[in-house]
């Protein structure tokens, strides 16, 4: 199937052959399953290149968007672009974001390390960056007999959409999901749902629109998004209009589109953010929906992706698509337990990112200036914090733009990680109240979700947990051996 849909991707640009679309990160999902270790590199390289070749060099880019946003800092009377940019966040200063991201370096690396040589079976040799996926799914098939191949038919997209995450949103906020075929989106492939609260007093006036645009295409940008056509408000009396985006491969003709696990869990993500912004109940629409910061943003969007894997949504949504057999309880727990394997070489490539992210925009003017050359200076950013694992390369380099200089996450990409810490919290005080239950989810509508930007973003966490948020939570998800976590901290606020 993977082969098809790389001929038919092929076809569509008037190639023979197979065509490898470059997703948006570094290391790309398809090198798990290129046997040929030339091919993975090709692959693995290009990604690597991507604004780094002749004639498309960003380099003078980047260095010239440093300079500018340092300037901009200080002519505004701050040290650097990140305290600007930090000031409205919940973090409040780049101390307590780095101090986050430091405080779990030396448990990422070690685990990272160990992963290393459990994928080499001892060899004394360093693991190429084009290899690590491969090697990684190898092993994950052999100890946990779970791979995407296992796995996939038991994701069928509409299944997935219906009983997975339309039904968590109607089971937790009373909604109901209408497709509109009499409405055209932009694109023909893009879908209209009209969203329904069955607790209104009309019931039948629709809460808003939710528009779905799946496939990958041409002329689209990696990655997967929520975006807003239209803010709830109610000084304008508008109801909102927002978009769900991945990029999914096309199947081939009469096939059904089947997804990873990591796809399962991206559609949850960006419903929980296209719930944010449907369940907005505010006067002004500068407060709206998700117009809030972003180390709080994904906050609502991280929780919700914890359905995906709950048993009594599986038991729904997760069913064979030739046979319409239920997953069996086996293969999740074996997926359970393949969940935590690579931990450590994720959470070091994230960091790494996040870390490059905030010291390029941390830097004054003079700091800026000297900066020459792009390569030493994240080396020199990765070498200083401990990430600088062989075979592990950032999720993001600066000349790709997006998630270091672009799509608004500039000094900001520390806020997934932020986010993450109030998301476990969270999830874990909705599995002590029963999981999927109607009085959790009204409180965190009532808290957050319909609040968007109009509340103080901690308080009202508090107010839903009944709790101040901790680390614990999180670390014990990673799999992060906390006995290593506390000493790097950096001088940081009491926010977590």
């Amino acid at each position: 199937s993977m082969r098809g849909t790389l001929a038919a991707t092929a076809a569509d640009s008037g190639r023979d052959g197979w065509l490898i679309p470059l997703g948006l990160p570094t290391v790309q999902p398809i090198t798990a399953w290129l046997d040929d270790a030339g091919l993975r590199r090709r692959v693995s390289e290009a990604s690597l290149g991507r604004g780094a070749t002749s004639g498309h060099d960003n380099t003078p880019i980047v260095l010239e968007m440093v300079r500018l946003r340092a300037e901009r800092a200080r002519l505004l009377g701050l040290g650097s672009h990140a305290e600007h940019v930090l000031a409205v966040e919940t973090a409040g200063t780049p101390e307590a974001a780095r101090g986050l991201l430091l405080d779990v370096v030396d448990a990422a690396v070690t685990n990272a390390r160990n992963e290393a040589k459990d994928l080499l079976g001892g060899e004394e040799r360093e693991l190429h960056p084009a290899d690590w996926a491969w090697e990684s799914e190898r092993l994950r098939a052999e100890r946990f007999r779970v791979d995407d191949a296992t796995v996939r038919p038991y994701f069928e997209l509409e299944r997935v959409l219906h009983d997975g995450v339309m039904h968590a949103a109607s089971e937790l906020y009373g909604l109901r999901f209408a497709e509109r075929t009499d409405l055209a989106g932009y694109l023909p492939d893009v879908r209209v749902i009209e969203v329904f609260d069955d607790e209104r007093s009309e019931p039948d006036a629709g809460v808003g629109l939710l528009l779905l645009d799946y496939y990958a295409r041409p002329t689209k940008r990696g990655g997967a998004w929520m975006s807003s056509f239209r803010d709830q408000s109610r000084l304008l009396d508008s109801s909102p209009v927002v978009v769900n985006v991945m990029n999914l491969a096309r199947p081939a003709a009469g096939q059904p589109t089947l997804l990873t696990m990591d796809e399962v869990t991206t559609m949850f993500h960006e419903f929980g953010h296209a719930l944010h912004g449907l369940l907005s109940d505010v006067e002004y629409p500068v407060f709206s929906g998700t117009s809030v910061p972003r180390d709080f943003v994904e906050f609502p969007s991280q929780v919700n992706e914890m359905w995906a894997r709950r048993p009594e949504m599986l038991a729904r949504y997760a069913r064979h698509v030739e046979t319409g057999e239920p997953i069996g309880e086996e293969l999740v727990e074996r997926m359970r337990e393949a969940e935590r394997f690579g931990e450590g070489q994720a959470t070091v490539e994230y960091l790494a990112a996040a870390l490059i992210d905030l010291e390029w925009h941390s830097l004054t003017p003079e700091e800026a200036e000297a900066v020459t050359d792009v390569d030493e200076f994240e080396a020199r950013v990765l070498a200083d914090a401990g990430l600088d694992v062989p075979g592990i390369e950032p999720r993001y380099r600066s000349r790709y733009f997006q998630h270091i200089f672009a799509g608004g996450y500039s000094a900001a990409y520390y806020s997934y990680f932020w986010a993450e810490v109030l998301d476990a919290d969270a999830a874990e005080w909705f599995v002590e109240r029963g999981g999927l239950k109607r009085d959790s989810g009204d409180r965190m509508r009532r808290e957050v979700l319909s609040r968007g930007g109009a509340i103080d973003f901690l308080d009202a966490y508090r107010r839903m947990r009944g709790s101040e948020p901790n680390t614990t939570a999180l670390l014990r998800r990673r799999g992060l051996d906390s006995s290593v976590v506390g000493g790097r901290r950096a001088a940081a606020t009491g926010r977590p």
